[in-house]
């Protein structure tokens, strides 16, 4: 019995293959230039001294990033649904801190079209799973 990939699983990979590589891009991004990435993502340091905790956000990023792309490397597709609906607290907490700071409209715009987006994600795999079933 061969396990055939259903074009809405095929919408959730591309989906969450997105995510995956703007994270890694974001935690990459994070180590070289912190104080851009700071702005980028809505919260400009004040000092330099303070890049180490942008470092630390890259380096826990990598790590999610590393760990929903291993997901859906072996398609692990209830834990990525339940994955993007629980990331979803990042998103709100980002726009949250970053509304906080005054940051642009569309620096918090980002972080709402991401938690949309997580939630999309999430449905995919919902029916994903529920097909699958």
């Amino acid at each position: 019995m061969t396990n055939k990939i259903t074009k809405l699983e095929k919408v959730g990979f591309v989906l969450v293959s997105l995510i995956v590589l703007l994270q890694g891009f974001y935690g990459t991004f994070s180590f070289i230039d912190p104080a851009a990435f700071s702005t980028v993502r809505g919260t400009e340091l004040f000092s330099g001294m303070d890049a180490d905790w942008v470092k630390i956000y890259g380096s826990r990023t990598i790590f999610i990033t590393l760990i929903f792309g291993y997901l859906l490397f072996t398609r692990n597709h209830i834990v990525l649904m339940w994955g993007a609906l629980f990331a979803v607290v990042m998103p709100i907490t980002d726009g949250l801190l970053a509304y906080e700071a005054q940051a642009p409209f569309k620096v918090v715009a980002k972080h709402i079209a991401t938690i949309v987006y997580l939630l999309i994600i999430f449905l995919v795999f919902k029916k994903v799973v529920a097909q699958k079933a």
